[in-house]
């Protein structure tokens, strides 16, 4: 498949006064077109760093990156802020929303943000929305006011309304119920299928056998991979792969 970033010996190095602490070391790494990849680790391997040097939120101590061919790791910072908002989305385990905005204004902000036509992005906000699972009763309604595995979705929306190559999704699930839980997998499923690139952190088994790519972080280096093919629904045979893979890991 074709690469969408590539990453070329990155290094991240955070210092604190005289200590460093060396959470990404000569890391290589391709995301290709299509895959649904998860990053796994125990705490402190590097995960959310790593999501966030791929994504041009942060910037490699050492070390390149490139989409489709072009390094980014040498934009400005203004630079990256643009290539963030035409070819990423976002989606955190908290999401973000602004209280004083109604759920559709939350969505639409960041295609106003380039210069798109305000009703061709409310068209295509509410499709989203829709998509799922929230009703039109929830479009004009503040954050306050919907629940929290609503918001999640309101948030998937957000990071999708730009069309992006990319979806980055930090522990989307961790702040959620498990029904709340299952509803945002089913839609990131549903994404992946219709050809949406992910990548995603978690810690979690269920999210986890939503990838098709396991990639396994240990003292920041790749230390193993897994192939699980393509999510067809709940599998017990799926889950006790993932599960033996990552019981050899050490997680």
């Amino acid at each position: 498949m074709e690469a969408i970033l590539t990453a070329k010996d990155l290094c991240k190095t955070f210092s604190n006064e005289s200590v460093q602490q060396h959470v990404l070391r000569n890391l290589n790494l391709e995301i290709r077109k299509g895959d649904f990849t998860v990053i796994m680790g125990n705490s402190g391997s590097g995960k959310s760093t790593l999501l966030y040097a791929l994504s041009g939120m942060d910037r490699p101590t050492l070390g390149r990156i490139f989409y489709h061919g072009e390094e980014i790791s040498k934009y400005s910072n203004d630079k990256l802020a643009l290539f963030r908002r035409k070819h990423c989305g976002f989606v955190f385990q908290q999401n973000y929303l602004n209280d004083t905005m109604s759920v559709l204004d939350n969505i639409m902000v960041s295609g106003l943000l380039l210069q798109k036509d305000r009703r061709v992005l409310a068209k295509k906000a509410k499709e989203l929305l829709d998509a799922v699972g929230l009703e039109e009763s929830t479009f004009h309604k503040f954050p306050t006011q919907i629940s929290g595995g609503e918001k999640q979705r309101a948030a998937m929306v957000r990071g999708m309304i730009n069309e992006p190559e990319l979806l980055f999704a930090d522990e989307p699930t961790g702040a959620l119920n498990s029904k709340n839980t299952q509803a945002v997998l089913d839609v990131l499923s549903k994404m992946n299928q219709r050809g949406q690139s992910i990548v995603m952190v978690t810690h979690d088994l269920k999210s986890a056998e939503r990838g098709n790519r396991i990639l396994y972080l240990s003292d920041g280096l790749i230390t193993s991979e897994l192939d699980l093919g393509g999510y067809l629904g709940h599998d017990e045979k799926r889950r006790g792969r993932l599960f033996g893979f990552l019981q050899e890991m050490g997680w």
